[in-house]
């Protein structure tokens, strides 16, 4: 889908749906006016028979009858203009495009609301637009209706090549949790990564299991050795010219590309979804192709460790010990908590990089999902000024993530008798103990983990969310980084 910038008012727009918005409990605006009065009132007729007052999701459609040049109207609600959060202009945005998709209308004009960021209503209408359906089989007598063209109408170019690379950059993410994980495989993961490093700039090493092994990484390979598929760690580096290889933020994503859950087996029902357990390395991926296109004034480390946790003789086992890349060793009690296993090696890689932050993501625990539900990531950190940075940067990005205590009185549930930690904590906390295992590998560099079991997926769409994978961590990402480059 083409986004465009428009001069057109909003009563000459020559196209299948036009678009316009209304705050509640205020009058409408005058291109809202000039539309109604073009129908002979209908549309404010039609919007009072419907009490829509202007709330979000709300909506009013109706056909021109050629009374103006678009064929269909839609108004629709942004709530109370005081209130009107990022995912609010991007809903609408993804709303004028289903209503679009269920008429077979191709294009779109919508009216850009007087002080509404036109990138985020762009923005929106980009990740409504996004369907996952390459694998299917197309039908020639009813092929699946397309938005080929959105026009913004008061909206500049910059705005909209933004909102192009950001929503590219989201929609990459859910493509890459959304693929089966007979095509998305740690080689997949690398080869994105080099897509992502050629002509930008960017730095791109790949490691294998042979410089695994050469360099100790224990927990990666451990995780890994039932697996056909090679394991692969990806270190993506963005370093703008002046700037210190040292000192920049570093993102960790967690890239397990399918979990059996290995010797501890999980459930079959439990096993159906579980080509999302590398949602976090995408977040990981989609955040670095925006920092390959708008190239940020901070150096940006981003690193996945990827694998296939599968059952086989050579499997790693429950009450096996391994020893990690950083040297500690850790007592496998189960083999189902194998994400913390792989993003401990890629912690310890990580902070040799001497970063100012290191900022992990991972599909974690279900423990999480019970704490907070499906549409909150949690937040996991000792240090109070990360986590308001973090929390900041979700908030302006329109994300949901909520912090939870990093609690030391758990600590010693994850001590062991045979090593120096277990992988496993005492039956309440998981997400926490989880986290604090994580810590153990970070030592004093300032760090933060975010569980995006929840909101790595959606059951069903709700505005600009889709249903599937929904490129979560992208956005607070990006945002964490334009933040840190304005300093």
């Amino acid at each position: 889908m083409k986004l465009a910038p428009s001069t057109a008012g909003p009563t000459a727009f020559a196209g299948g749906l036009l678009a316009v918005a209304r705050h509640a409990g205020e009058a409408p605006s005058a291109a809202e006016a000039a539309i109604d009065a073009a129908l002979d009132g209908a549309l404010g007729r039609t919007a009072a028979r419907l009490k829509f007052t202007g709330k979000p999701g709300q909506s009013v459609s109706l056909d021109t009858l050629g009374r103006l040049p678009a064929t269909r109207v839609l108004l629709v609600g942004l709530g109370d203009r005081a209130k009107v959060a990022p995912g609010t202009l991007r809903d609408a945005g993804a709303q004028a495009v289903d209503a679009a998709l269920g008429q077979r209308l191709d294009e779109v004009g919508f009216v850009v609301p007087e002080g509404a960021d036109a990138r985020l209503i762009a923005e929106g209408a980009l990740l409504g637009a996004y369907r996952f359906d390459q694998h299917k089989k197309a039908d020639p007598d009813d092929p699946p209706a397309r938005v080929t063209r959105f026009d913004l109408l008061g909206a500049g170019d910059a705005a909209l090549d933004r909102a192009a690379t950001i929503a590219g950059a989201i929609n990459l993410a859910r493509t890459l949790v959304n693929e089966p994980p007979n095509v998305c495989t740690p080689s997949r993961l690398a080869a994105v990564a080099g897509e992502i490093a050629s002509g930008a700039d960017l730095g791109l090493t790949v490691l294998g299991p042979d410089e695994m092994e050469a360099r100790g990484m224990g927990g990666i390979l451990a995780v890994s050795a039932g697996a056909e598929e090679a394991p692969r760690l990806i270190h993506l580096t963005w370093q703008p010219e002046g700037a210190a290889a040292e000192g920049g933020i570093v993102i960790v994503g967690k890239g397990l590309t399918f979990d059996s859950g290995g010797l501890s087996i999980k459930p079959a029902k439990s096993m159906e979804n579980m080509h999302i357990d590398m949602a976090g390395a995408a977040a990981v991926l989609g955040a670095m192709k925006i920092v390959a296109a708008l190239r940020p004034g901070v150096t940006v480390h981003g690193i996945v460790g990827s694998c296939e946790n599968m059952p086989d003789g050579k499997s790693y086992r429950p009450s096996d010990i391994l020893e990690m890349y950083s040297g500690k060793t850790v007592e496998v009690l189960n083999t189902d908590a194998e994400g913390r296993i792989v993003l401990a090696d890629c912690l310890h890689y990580a902070k040799q990089l001497q970063p100012k932050l290191i900022v992990d993501l991972a599909t974690l625990t279900g423990a999480c999902m019970v704490a907070l539900g499906e549409h909150y990531a949690g937040l996991f950190t000792d240090d109070e000024a990360v986590a308001e940075e973090l929390l900041a940067s979700a908030r302006e990005a329109g994300e949901r993530l909520w912090r939870l205590p990093l609690d030391p009185k758990l600590a010693p549930s994850i001590k062991s008798q045979r090593a120096d930690i277990k992988n496993l904590g005492g039956p309440y906390g998981g997400a926490i103990t989880g986290a604090l295992f994580l810590k153990e590998f970070v030592g004093d560099t300032p760090w933060a983990h975010l569980d995006i079991a929840g909101p790595a997926t959606a059951d069903k769409t709700d505005g600009h969310i889709r249903a599937g994978g929904t490129g979560y961590g992208v956005l607070t990402l990006w945002r964490l980084i334009e933040r840190a480059a304005s300093r």
